[in-house]
């Protein structure tokens, strides 16, 4: 559990102010304003110092103005629900990239929040904060369609895991879906190898590929490499960033990505890392 300095530091970070019951107003305005203010980002993976996975160091990074993907971010946002009296849960998951199929391999950390309503009745809602794009509310645990302009998220039984969910994104989505296990687990363990094959091998999808994404009420930004994607409720536009500086601005102002564990001169060659992986990809998408 995090101290009340420590909740309070983390709260501030998102731009809420006070500590509440909670709630499903409190937990809507929690998410709501993590989605917005600490991104989903690979640039740790890319530039070669990636975080450690672990609770401690989760809570950490998101103290120190810092961010992380799924591990971190969820993790991180888990234990601050748990310290603020939410029932919060543990599981499974594994996100379906386009072209392939559906899975489960605790590629992804999944959480649940159960909550009691006025008719003292329990409510289950599904909490992703470790997706960036994904849903900008908690959504219920219940079979349906839920619209968050600009986008229309599913809610459905998953065909890989017997009594588990899944969650379908939009057609416009960069991905398909997520597939949840509905066990609960007790411990983190399982992911930690999955962390490392996500930050240290060379078969991993992120070690020359950047992207930092959020959510925010009417649509979500993208920068892949040095591409920015921008929804805003109907409307997508895609802007080459060809020069550091412009780089650098969106990073800091459209995803309050500040780089601030990286000195000038890492900040240089991050760039042009980045920037070399941005031509190569040039080059092939040309063949």
């Amino acid at each position: 559990m995090m101290t009340r300095t420590e909740i309070l530091t983390y709260l501030r970070r998102i731009g809420i102010p006070d500590i509440q019951p909670p709630t499903l107003a409190y937990l809507n305005q929690l998410h709501k304003a993590h989605v917005a203010a600490i991104p989903w980002q690979t640039i740790d993976i890319v530039a070669g110092r990636p975080a450690p996975f672990n609770l401690h160091e989760s809570i950490r990074l998101m103290l120190g103005h810092r961010s992380g993907y799924c591990f971190h971010l969820n993790g991180a946002f888990s234990v601050l629900l748990r310290s603020l009296g939410f029932r919060v849960h543990w599981h499974r998951a594994g996100v379906q990239p386009m072209g392939q199929e559906p899975r489960i391999n605790s590629f992804h950390l999944g959480l649940t929040v159960t909550l009691t309503d006025e008719h003292e009745q329990e409510q289950r809602y599904i909490v992703d904060v470790g997706l960036g794009d994904m849903p900008y509310e908690p959504l219920p645990l219940r079979y349906g369609t839920y619209e968050q302009l600009p986008f229309r998220y599913q809610v459905e039984p998953s065909g890989v895991a017997p009594g588990g969910w899944r969650l379908v994104h939009d057609p416009h989505a960069s991905y398909v879906g997520v597939d949840v296990d509905p066990e609960e687990l007790e411990s983190l363990e399982e992911f930690k190898p999955k962390h490392e094959f996500y930050s240290t091998s060379p078969e991993s999808p992120w070690i020359k590929l950047l992207i930092v994404r959020n959510r925010h009420a009417t649509g979500s930004n993208e920068l892949r490499g040095c591409m920015w994607r921008k929804r805003e409720n109907d409307q997508i536009e895609t802007v080459e960033l060809r020069t550091k500086s412009q780089w650098l601005e969106v990073l800091g102002d459209v995803f309050q990505e500040h780089l601030v564990a990286y000195s000038k001169l890492e900040r240089d060659e991050l760039w042009k890392r980045v920037w070399d992986y941005h031509e190569e990809w040039k080059r092939a998408i040309s063949v």
